[in-house]
């Protein structure tokens, strides 16, 4: 029993492992979420896998062993005890009984005995009567399935132990030692991998998924392994007709469904059904579940922008979901993954703080940091994961999204997340431009602000020109002519220090290449002395104000566009586009990729599973809720009345004595009713 409860209390352990920690993922991901060292060290301890690690089922088969030899021993034995009657007793024996009651009646030995036998058996126990030496013996007995709880809940845990190890991946394992299969490790038509790699149909279990996106068919499922994945043959294809998905307004899914026809490969006949979450498919023995989505490889067309230099040109770009897109020459040697598309996003846009005033000043100097302060205070309180906010909701569809990789000729990439449509935040209307390093990092939001076209294009257009050294320098002879001008001619001297002041605060906001934006501007104010450093930040702020909207000017001049008027609405707009230039810095990338249109392809995820001890585990289930109820909720007891008689040779004299496992107070309550009924000492009480 000690080892058993020990064995069992292992397999709670690793069960809690492998539910808290899942399981069967790619081995990239473990390597992010926990780091080299214990990556190494998990993996020697099979927690990727725990049900089909080594050490887990050696401890199931131990358990097993141990309840059946349990079991073997021990259920002979109560089986006799089960039908024995235990009627080899002795008088004095009785005597020796906790629960005895002696009495006297005047009816005869044989009367009394008939009399007994019906008032126990109206008691519901199973009497028996035997002549003794000298007198005769009632035995009776009641509850007598409570030994059958043992045996069932014992075989309980030995069915449902081999249940699962029917459905475990053991069978595989088998098919890997004695008949060379092995895991794919390479890439591939899953139509041309060899055999060697395949299960074939008659493959007794498996648990596989299969990916078909709309108007595509499959007829295999993907098992994945520690060192790869296998191939599954099925008897029948899979066809996508359609998939169904809808959302709650929060965003969370709250249907998913699969259109599909099933086509028999031997018949040929075709099945259509709908697949549902919690809604499987059976078909032929095999279990068609509803699993998750994916995307099929919409069809994206983008706009991409140079991020780099001082040119203002744009392409036009196209990429495939689940594909890769080499970018245009003169960008740089970089391929473009497009790991995701979403048709739309719903976000808690609840405005935070109120007052519509945008995050971050341009004349505050302070924000050497690895990104704006106040985008990412903003984004925390407005995007994605970060929206759960319980006290202030308000839930929109910001539109659709891209996700992809830039990845450079080494191999290094960077992931970024760009939305298509212009979003309004703190009272303004921005494009939000994502990037991360890692998978396991959230996404750091660059905000671009929206023209009054409702694109990035001025913006563009203004960081080109910031890049363009001799747009700069007429910014600067733009700025000073008009900041001195008065109505009277101004001192040539003056012109020029306020022109050359004007180009150096541009030139050093626009950077060398290494540093840029406010981090330049802090460095440079930090070389005055500190008791000057709040006037000249001020100065120099006010400066590069005026130049940044002459270098707009003359950007739009260089263009043949109209200067744009001199209002709020387009001061306000300088302002955020001169943060965003500022916070341009941390986003390393050659291009910004801007989504114009796209044809989704949906993709329905489906868990393809072959379960033959499902039934069995079942089946244990049953056994294990009758086993305990009947050992916790049926009471075997035993009674037996010793009839002889009297001494004196009028009537019968009776020797009652009453036994059970469990001594309790209902059953001390049960003795004093049979008691009383038996013996006539008290009004018999009324039937159970």
């Amino acid at each position: 029993m000690r080892f058993a409860i020990s064995l069992l209390t292992l397999i709670a352990i690793a069960s809690v492992i492998g539910t808290v920690m899942k399981q069967n993922e790619p081995m990239p991901n473990y390597v992010n979420q926990f780091g080299p060292f214990w990556f190494e060290v998990f993996g020697k301890l099979g927690l990727y896998a725990v049900y089909s690690a080594w050490w887990f089922l050696l401890i199931m088969g131990f358990l097993v062993l141990s309840t059946s030899l349990c079991i073997a021993r021990n259920a002979p034995k109560m089986l006799r005890d089960v039908k024995s009657w235990r009627d080899n007793v002795r008088e004095q024996s009785l005597r020796n009984f906790h629960h005895k009651h002696e009495w006297h009646t005047a009816e005869a030995p044989a009367q009394a005995a008939a009399r007994l036998v019906r008032q126990v058996g109206a008691r519901g126990y199973k009497t028996r009567l035997a002549d003794k030496e000298g007198g005769t013996l009632l035995a009776a007995k009641q509850g007598a399935a409570n030994k059958w709880g043992y045996i069932f809940a014992h075989a309980a845990i030995v069915i449902i132990c081999l249940g699962g190890l029917l459905d475990s991946d053991l069978p595989i394992r088998f098919q890997q030692w004695f008949y060379g299969k092995s895991a794919f490790t390479g890439n591939g038509i899953i139509a041309e991998i060899p055999e060697r790699y395949r299960l074939g149909l008659n493959n007794p279990t498996f648990r596989g998924n299969t990916l078909i996106p709309e108007g595509s068919s499959s007829s295999t499922a993907i098992i994945p392994q520690k060192d790869g994945v296998m191939i599954q043959d099925l008897p029948f294809t899979i066809r996508l007709k359609r998939f169904i998905i809808d959302f709650y307004s929060t965003g969370m899914p709250k249907l998913f469904a699969s259109e599909v026809v099933v086509r028999d490969h031997e018949t040929g006949k075709e099945t259509a059904a709908t697949i549902k979450v919690n809604e499987p498919l059976i078909y032929q023995g095999v279990a068609i579940y509803q699993s998750s989505f994916e995307d099929g490889g919409s069809k994206l067309k983008l706009v991409g922008y140079p991020m780099r230099g001082g040119s203002n040109s744009h392409f036009a770009l196209s990429g495939v979901v689940n594909g890769s897109t080499a970018l245009p020459a003169g960008l740089g040697d970089y391929t473009i993954e497009w790991s995701g598309f979403r048709p739309f996003n719903v976000e808690n846009m609840q405005a935070s703080g109120g007052g519509g005033s945008t995050s971050g000043d341009a004349r505050a100097v302070n924000v050497g940091k690895s990104v704006n302060r106040g985008l990412m205070d903003s984004l925390d309180k407005h995007l994605g994961s970060s929206a759960k906010n319980a006290n202030s909701k308000d839930f929109k569809n910001v539109g659709p999204s891209v996700q992809y990789k830039l990845r450079d000729k080494t191999g290094q990439a960077r992931e970024y997340f760009n939305y298509m449509q212009s979003l309004s935040i703190d009272g303004a209307y921005v494009f939000l431009a994502g990037m991360r390093e890692q998978p396991d990092q959230p996404f750091r939001y660059l905000r671009i602000p929206a023209d009054d076209n409702d694109s990035v294009a001025e913006w563009m257009r203004l960081r080109a020109a910031l890049a363009n050294p001799a747009l700069r320098e007429e910014a600067a002879r733009r700025y000073a002519r008009q900041a001195i001008s008065n109505g009277r001619e101004a001192s040539p001297v003056l012109r020029e220090q306020l022109q050359q002041s004007a180009l150096r605060g541009l030139t050093i906001f626009a950077g060398d290449g290494k540093v840029s934006g406010y981090i330049a501007v802090t460095r440079f104010l930090e070389q005055l002395p500190a008791a000057e450093q709040e006037k000249a930040a001020d100065i120099f702020m006010k400066i590069l104000n005026g130049s940044m909207w002459e270098l707009w000017q003359a950007a739009r001049a260089q263009d043949g566009l109209e200067p744009v008027a001199s209002d709020e609405p387009h001061g306000r707009y300088l302002q955020l586009a001169i943060n965003a230039l500022a916070d341009a810095a941390f986003y390393p990338a050659p291009v910004f990729l801007q989504l114009s249109s796209f044809e989704e392809i949906k993709a329905s995820v489906l868990q393809v599973t072959r379960s033959p001890g499902k039934k069995v585990v079942y089946l244990g289930c049953l056994f294990l809720v009758l086993g305990v109820f009947a050992m916790l909720y049926i009471r075997e007891r035993r009674l037996w009345i010793w009839i002889k008689p009297a001494a004196d040779g009028q009537g019968s004299q009776a020797l009652l004595a009453m036994s059970t496992q469990r001594r309790t107070l209902d059953f001390d309550k049960e003795f004093e009713q049979m008691k009383a009924r038996v013996s006539g000492d008290a009004a018999p009480p009324p039937s159970a």
